[in-house]
Order: C-alpha cells, then sequence, then structure tokens
C-alpha cells in the first residue's frame, strides 16, 4: 500500500504504513492437492524455522505447463492476502470490463449555450477514473475554456455517481493515512490533500493544496490547526462539506509536507476545478454534488482516462489501494464495496473453483481470506484465457533473489510477482521463469494474525517490531523463491 508524497514526508511518527511490490499454457485446471513438502530433504522447513515468524505460514510452487505441485506447506490455510488481492482484482477486472476499457471523465451542461454563455448548469461527471490528477483536471478545464465559454449563469454541479460512495476503504486503520482514502465517481489525486508546513518564528505557515506538477491550487475544504499534545499526531473531524484536521505541534520539525485521505472528494474535485476555471476566465460557483446525471445533460469536453492495462499496471506496481477498489467496483457494478466483493467471490469460485472470498478488492480490510493454493490455483488457469495471461505482463519484474534471499537485478530468471504487505502479515504471489520460457507459479503467504489483531488501530501505521518481522518474511520469500529455482528450472 503505497502513500505518495513528492518530497517526503514527517520521520518516524508522520511516515505512512507502505507495503513492497516486488509460458507454456497449462493443460488442466490446477487446483493444486494439499500434500507434504516433495522430495523430504527439509530444506524449505529449515528456511521457515529460521525466519522465527510465527502466526502461520503456507507456501506452494507448481510447474505452470503441467500443473503439478512441486511443494507445498501449508498451502490450504487460509490467511489475510493484504495487497497480493490486487492480482485477482486485477484479473477481474481485464475479465469483465476488456483491455479497451477507459475511465472518462466529462464537462457537461444543461440549458442554453450563446456565445461564450451559458444559461443553466456546467457539469463535471466523474467517471469513475482513479488516477484523475490535478495537471490532467486543468487540461480538462483548458479544453472547455477552448470551446469559448466565458459565463455560466446557473449552478456548478459535480456528478458523483459513476461509483458507490465510501468514507473509506476500510475502516480499521488511522485516519490520517493516505493509503486508506475515500471511494466515489470522481477521485481527485488518489483522494489526497497535501498539508505543507514551514516553521516561521514561534510558530507555523501552513497550507493545503492540490499540487501537480503543473499547478498547486489552494484547497479551502480541508484545514489545520496546530495542537499541543504529543499524541495522536494528526485528529480528523468531519464536517458537512469540510475535512477538519489538527497535528500536533510538537511532530512537525522545520519543514514538511504529507498527503492526508480526504473524505469529501465531491468538494474537493469541484473546488479544484473551480480555481483552474477560473484561472480561463470562467467563474462558477461553489460545487453542488449530485449522484444522478440530469438526461438532458449535454457533452461539452471530455478527457478519457489510459487505458486499462495501463492502470492496472500502475496499480500493481505502486499497490494503489484506491485504484483497485475503482476497477473492482467499475467491473461488478454492484452498489457498495460489499456487494462488489461478494461479486469477485462468486466470480472467483465460479471461474477457478478456489473457496477464498473478498471483503475489498484492494486488500487493505480484514475481511479478505485467501490460501496459496487458491492462489496457485488462479494464477496458473490465468495462463490458459488470453485476457488472464495478461497478468503475468502488467505485474512486476524483478532478477531472481540470490541464497541469502537478496534481489540480483541482472538476473536472468525473472520473477513477476505482486507481494502484500500489512501489519504482521507478508505474502508474495506471481510466476518465475527462466530464459528457456518455463514458467514456476507460486505463493507464499505468512501471517501472524494475532499479533496483528494485538494492535491498536492509531498505532497501526507503524506497530513495534512490524518491520524486523516483515524484513525477516521478505528475506524467507526470496531464499524460497532461489531455492525452486534451483531445484526445479
Amino acid at each position: 500500500m503505497s502513500d505518495l508524497t513528492r518530497r517526503g514526508v514527517l520521520a518516524g511518527l508522520l511516515a505512512g504504513a507502505a507495503g513492497g511490490a516486488w509460458a507454456e499454457a497449462p493443460l488442466a485446471s490446477l487446483r493444486p492437492q494439499p500434500r507434504g513438502v516433495i522430495g523430504g530433504d527439509g530444506g524449505a522447513a529449515a528456511l521457515v524455522a529460521a525466519a522465527k515468524l510465527g502466526g502461520r505460514l503456507g507456501y506452494c510452487v507448481a510447474d505452470a505447463a503441467t500443473g503439478r505441485v512441486l511443494e507445498a506447506s501449508g498451502e490450504t490455510a487460509v490467511m489475510p492476502p493484504a495487497s497480493v488481492t490486487k492480482g485477482m482484482t486485477a484479473l477481474y477486472a481485464l475479465e469483465r470490463l476488456g483491455s479497451g476499457q477507459r475511465f472518462v471523465t466529462r464537462v457537461m451542461y444543461r440549458g442554453r449555450l450563446d456565445a461564450g454563455r451559458l444559461q443553466g448548469d456546467l457539469i463535471l461527471a466523474g467517471g469513475g477514473d482513479p488516477e484523475l490528477d490535478t495537471d490532467s483536471l486543468a487540461d480538462l478545464v483548458a479544453a472547455l475554456a477552448a470551446t469559448g465559454l466565458r459565463e455560466v449563469t446557473g449552478q456548478f454541479i459535480v456528478y458523483t455517481g459513476a461509483l458507490p460512495e465510501r468514507a473509506a476503504i476500510a475502516h480499521d486503520q488511522p485516519d490520517y493515512v493516505g493509503y486508506n482514502p475515500s471511494v466515489s465517481g470522481i477521485m481527485l489525486n488518489f483522494n489526497r490533500v497535501n498539508f505543507v508546513w514551514k516553521q516561521a518564528g514561534a510558530g507555523y505557515d501552513m497550507a493545503m493544496n492540490a499540487e501537480g506538477a503543473r499547478f498547486v491550487p489552494p484547497v479551502r475544504m480541508a484545514t489545520m490547526a496546530l495542537a499541543d499534545r504529543d499524541l495522536p499526531v494528526f485528529a480528523y473531524k468531519a464536517g458537512s462539506a469540510a475535512d477538519h484536521w489538527t497535528v500536533a505541534r510538537g511532530a512537525l520539525g522545520k519543514a514538511g509536507e504529507r498527503w492526508l485521505p480526504v473524505r469529501h472528494p465531491g468538494i474537493y474535485a469541484g473546488e479544484v476545478f473551480a480555481w483552474l476555471a477560473a484561472g480561463q476566465g470562467i467563474a462558477l460557483g461553489p460545487p453542488q454534488l449530485r449522484r444522478d446525471l440530469p438526461p438532458e445533460a449535454a457533452l461539452l469536453v471530455a478527457r478519457d482516462g489510459a487505458p486499462l492495462p495501463d492502470v492496472l499496471r500502475k496499480m500493481l506496481k505502486f499497490s494503489t489501494n484506491l485504484t483497485a477498489e475503482a476497477v473492482g467496483l467499475a467491473a461488478s457494478a454492484a452498489p457498495s464495496q460489499e456487494a462488489s466483493a461478494a461479486a469477485m467471490t462468486a466470480w472467483a469460485r465460479d471461474r477457478f473453483g478456489i473457496t477464498g472470498r473478498f471483503g475489498d478488492h484492494s486488500g487493505l480490510g480484514p475481511n479478505t481470506q485467501l490460501s496459496a493454493a487458491d492462489m496457485v490455483s488462479v494464477l496458473s488457469q490465468a495462463l490458459q484465457d488470453p485476457k488472464g495471461a495478461q497478468l503475468q505482463r502488467l505485474l512486476r519484474d524483478a532478477g531472481l533473489p540470490d541464497a541469502a534471499g537478496k534481489p540480483q537485478n541482472k538476473s536472468l530468471l525473472r520473477v513477476q510477482a505482486k507481494s502484500g504487505t500489512m501489519n504482521f502479515v507478508s505474502n508474495l504471489a506471481g510466476y518465475v521463469t527462466a530464459a528457456d520460457g518455463k514458467t514456476l507459479v507460486f505463493a507464499i503467504f505468512a501471517a501472524d494474525v494475532a499479533r496483528r489483531e494485538a494492535v491498536p488501530v492509531a498505532q497501526r501505521d507503524q506497530p513495534k517490531g512490524n518491520k524486523a518481522w516483515v524484513g525477516r518474511a521478505h528475506r524467507l520469500q526470496g531464499q524460497l523463491l532461489h531455492r525452486w529455482a534451483g531445484l526445479y528450472l
């Protein structure tokens, strides 16, 4: 789960919790059967014991061409897959939406348009684009200005109904983490606002903005105030149309910035759009939100988002939770996150014969459960279908780790995989491919759920002991991959 910033975040207390990211088609259904370690050399068991992770661990590796399970242990144990879920979501979106899918953001109107004067309402119509940012919104405003529009007599409407609304992806995370924003039919800058501060005398100059590469619009719907306290570093209070934050004075230091989640995405996008429009000489009123699009609305200009495979490639590389939720909701067309996750669960069971279940599309929440065997079965079967086979090409590619588990970027053996990291949860699943094209399919799931659940919500950004635990889990993953490549490729 990535918390995107430009110039860094506060050291220690202000750091976001971010997870890492790291053929021939099978001939038959590849549901692996429970079995012990094949070969009996004890090598994998010794590596697992040395990692000292506690909790539960399951792994499975199979030959992609035949479906034969080569080595497995604990592979049927269900655990939280964390961001490995995004691999499933990518398959779901590719199958349901198709590679040609683009999320379109439109500017529409209703009323009479005459000589640059709109006697009626201007509508910013979100299309569920999870990658819409300030600069692309500015391009949309420039296209609008190029039509000759200069005056709007009616309301400025923001249509948010392309996707279901949700205040946060998961409700068991701290308020301030940027990887857990709201979900809406219009989303800007991954529904995050940039908090910037600089020491000024005995106090601070502070601002909230929607920073892009070319434009830095100020934001009024998100406010920040200093608080004389030690903890929490950030505290949030929702307004009817605004996000109100306070920050602990002693945590700020001399200067810095931090992206914080937005809980009123329609107001946020509308405010930024109106600021950009004012720069083009188009004055707009305060944004009025609507969940329905007026049937008489006509198109003025539109912006197409990137093709779906490009969106998914970046989602898998940076592990952006909002993108996963957006594409999953679009694929299901369900009215809520819960209903959409249930639809993806039913699809996965019918399509791949697995028994796991999904609580969301990103893996951030607590209700997704999957086994290593399930994941290997899905990844193997995906290779049989042209749409599913795209996933291997979309996954992040890295060199095979060495015997100590350290990455070797120049290795001829390649690992295409998706990681999933949360507090005391570390998973990796994907493919290992040799130069001759021979491919292994694998999944490694590790979770100390009891230790994870013991962490209070307010401390889940950086709980004590988690960094070292995840480091040991990552090393074990690299060691297992090195072992399997040496034995089976």
